[in-house]
């Protein structure tokens, strides 16, 4: 590997910083007007980019540059605390990037309990959140679907990279939802956890 890029590495270099969004390799190749060896350029400077103040990262399919993550803290100003999710905006956005593209009611019967719109208005103001069509079904529905913005924030190059199940459980993440599953088959009476959250909502 040589210690600069060359011509179409170049070429990629500054077709992205001129951009205004990431952009995708066939966006890339209409940008610069060549399609052969793209992807090879883009890993070639994708390691170029490794341990510098920015990267060069794919996320979605799409490429960007990007502030280092442990420099963060340097380009940080006082702003305003963003709004935080209630647990029912953290539910319903979990359940919305592994089963998508999903309906409210679908939504609702994975979470067992209804959602206000608002919810789903707060997901969709922080960009995480899409309507993705109607669901061919009576009654055409509304689904829903992840963005690019979520990917980007949570640092995940697709979906793919989700934690599983394993990992959730690892993580100490399924505790409260183990133990409502378990006090339902137990055929406990009372409301589940994620009832109790709604009502505090």
């Amino acid at each position: 590997m040589t210690a600069e890029p060359d011509d179409l590495g170049r070429a990629i270099e500054a077709a992205l910083f001129a951009a205004e969004a990431p952009m995708t390799v066939a966006e890339l190749a209409t940008a610069i007007g060549r399609r052969d060896g793209i992807a090879e350029a883009l890993a070639h400077v994708a390691g170029l980019y490794a341990g510098r103040g920015v990267n060069l990262v794919e996320r979605g399919g799409r490429w960007h540059f990007q502030t280092a993550a442990d420099l963060a803290h340097i380009l940080r100003r006082e702003r305003e605390e963003p709004r935080r999710l209630s647990r029912a905006g953290v539910e319903t956005l979990a359940i919305i990037a592994y089963h998508e593209p999903v309906s409210r009611a679908e939504i609702e019967a994975i979470r067992g309990v209804q959602i206000s719109k608002g919810t789903l208005d707060v997901l969709m103001e922080a960009g995480w959140v899409r309507p993705a069509g109607r669901r061919e079904v009576p009654g055409r529905p509304l689904v829903y679907a992840t963005t690019q913005g979520f990917l980007a924030h949570f640092g995940l190059a697709s979906r793919r990279d989700l934690p599983g199940i394993e990992d959730l459980r690892a993580a100490g993440l399924l505790d409260p939802v183990d133990l409502a599953i378990e006090a339902a088959l137990a055929g406990e009476d009372g409301k589940s956890e994620v009832e109790k959250d709604d009502a505090n909502d």
